[in-house]
């Protein structure tokens, strides 16, 4: 049986991860369902704001939101330090609207496609995020006009209010 356990547990996590990424019969995700839920704070507006996007809390389960808080000296080589007060307000925000605290379909394929010992710090290195993207070039993010895969807002205009339907997607030239 030894012997089997690493096959085994290989299928397992194949076809979890099919059931995760699993589309409607048209091949299209329910928007409906996917929609993230309105979220205000203006310390995070304010603080998160003025040096990039907005990224919406529910894209990542509380865990990584409290290792980014917790690194914020060493933010993406950035020192983005906050006052404690301030940093412990847009932490307990961001925890409280993670994705492991969401009921959309969305957040919960997000928190599914995360081994539940890691907390991933980039919403692209996700398994839902690479899925959901797998179909774009490395060299479409490099164009002057996004930058990166972390520049949702480049494709996904309304990123910011955690609106990801594909139908309003516009990849800039």
């Amino acid at each position: 049986m030894k012997k089997w356990l690493p096959y085994i547990l290989f299928a397992s996590t194949v076809l979890s991860a099919a059931g995760l990424l699993a589309t409607s019969a048209d091949g299209r995700e329910d928007d409906s369902m996917e929609q993230l839920p309105k979220v205000e704070n203006a310390a995070w507006h304010s603080e998160c704001s003025s040096c990039h996007m907005l990224y919406h809390p529910a894209l990542l389960p509380s865990r990584s939101w409290k290792k980014i808080m917790g690194s914020l000296d060493r933010h993406f080589g950035e020192n983005a330090s906050l006052e404690p007060a301030q940093r412990d307000e847009i932490t307990r925000f961001l925890t409280s609207n993670a994705a492991d605290h969401q009921l959309n379909q969305r957040s919960r394929r997000i928190v599914q496609s995360i081994p539940p010992d890691e907390a991933p710090v980039r919403i692209s290195s996700t398994l839902y995020f690479i899925s959901r993207h797998d179909e774009i070039p490395n060299t479409l993010y490099q164009r002057k006009s996004i930058g990166s895969a972390s520049n949702c807002a480049a494709c996904h205009r309304s990123a910011e209010q955690g609106e990801f339907s594909e139908s309003t997607v516009r990849i800039p030239r």
